[in-house]
């Protein structure tokens, strides 16, 4: 996975294997965690009769599948293909606290708003909760949904844990008791793979869809209050009709830190689209046309919105209101020099392995089978309808043959 993030004053950044922290200021040492030569787990007994899947031998590719910052920005996690989960502390300096290993490869993590827990969503369906405080225990199962879970997120007042699957469900748990469900918020037509709490609408719940839709929930009654068909964004960048066809997939929806603006970025389409937020509604105010295709976005804390973009020669730009529209600020000496410290692990990555397309394959094929049934019937009917006027035509041969004799016979008396 290749994205982009905020811890503090840092910018983070996963890149193939890597995971790399860089400040903008320039005045300290960029921090690097490479997973291709972390510590692995190795095979044990237990592991041998884990029938549960568990953690055993590990082969993976040491892909960074997800990372998650804690509100504080002092605590950042990070899990990889080979199933190790990763704590790190960069309050005052950047370390590694801890490797432990989850059962499953994930797909989201989040801390509580307490930070004493870490809560890690998996591809089958389950949340495991791993200690913060206690950064070697083991995870313990927290909730589990019956598809593959793709988003997950806690209330600002660390009572709900939100989850989002594959099956368009939205589901608003309590934390403490994940087993007594608050609502539900239903209303997708596809996978859901964004969810986002604005800061400045702490009962709002923003989710993004395989639908290519951005709906706008009161979570805690499950009522949706907006949505917003953004299809047409995905007609206008697509060079093929094939292409046209296709739902764009809302692959991030981010908050700017006074949650005033909402950018919601689509996969493989190179238009970012903006939204204000006021006391009542989220309005869209404006389009970002980019010059690559964006592979994630993110808000640093003075409310710049910074973008990764699939690129070798601008892997990043940076973009500042001014006024009533969002601007490319390409001169920015914070934006030069981040550039500079991120393009040796940029190059040293894998092109193809840095777009993410890891959505591609959760879409729903549909079956028309009434249309194959009713040809088959139709089929049916023809062989039936055909095999009566060959019976017919037959048994009228017989007939006249067998009168022949008898009339021949009345003809010579």
């Amino acid at each position: 996975m290749t994205a982009i993030g905020v811890c503090g004053e840092w910018l983070i950044f996963t890149c193939n294997t890597k995971f790399v922290a860089i400040h903008p200021k320039g005045n300290r040492e960029p921090f690097v965690f490479d997973c291709s030569t972390a510590e692995r787990k190795s095979k044990t007994t237990n592991d041998d009769n884990n029938s549960d899947g568990g953690a055993s031998e590990e082969t993976g590719s040491d892909e960074v599948l997800a990372f998650a910052v804690s509100p504080s920005g002092k605590l950042v996690a990070m899990t990889d293909d080979t199933k190790r989960l990763v704590l790190f502390v960069c309050d005052p300096l950047w370390q590694c606290i801890s490797i432990r290993w989850v059962v499953r490869r994930c797909t989201s993590l989040v801390f509580s708003q307490a930070e004493d827990e870490l809560l890690v969503a998996d591809k089958s369906g389950d949340v495991y909760s791993f200690s913060v405080v206690e950064p070697q225990k083991e995870g313990e199962l927290k909730m589990g949904h019956l598809s593959m879970l793709l988003a997950v997120t806690v209330s600002p007042d660390n009572k709900y844990i939100i989850t989002a699957d594959r099956d368009e469900k939205i589901r608003v748990s309590h934390l403490r008791s994940p087993y007594n469900i608050k609502s539900f918020c239903l209303g997708h037509q596809q996978f859901v793979s964004a969810l986002q709490i604005p800061p400045s609408h702490p009962h709002w719940l923003l989710s993004g869809s395989g639908d290519g839709t951005v709906k706008l929930w009161e979570y805690k009654s499950g009522c949706m209050l907006q949505s917003w068909d953004l299809r047409p964004l995905k007609r206008e960048t697509a060079s093929t009709e094939a292409d046209k066809e296709k739902n764009p997939v809302v692959c991030r929806i981010a908050s700017s830190p006074d949650g005033r603006h909402v950018a919601v970025q689509y996969e493989r389409v190179s238009i970012v689209q903006l939204f204000s937020l006021d006391e009542e509604n989220l309005v869209p105010h404006s389009r970002l046309s980019l010059p690559h295709c964006p592979l994630d976005l993110t808000f640093d804390l003075e409310g710049h919105l910074w973008v990764l973009m699939d690129s070798n020669d601008i892997p990043l730009q940076i973009y500042t209101q001014r006024q009533s529209s969002w601007e490319c600020d390409a001169k920015n000496p914070e934006l030069i020099r981040m550039t500079e410290a991120f393009r040796p692990h940029w190059e040293t990555s894998e092109a193809s392995r840095r777009t993410n397309n890891r959505f591609e394959h959760l879409h729903k094929v549909s079956f028309d089978n009434m249309t194959v049934y009713l040809q088959k019937k139709q089929q049916r009917l023809e062989e039936q309808q055909l095999k009566r006027t060959m019976d017919h035509k037959t048994s009228s041969s017989k007939k006249a043959k067998a009168e022949r004799p008898r009339l021949g016979a009345q003809t010579s008396a």
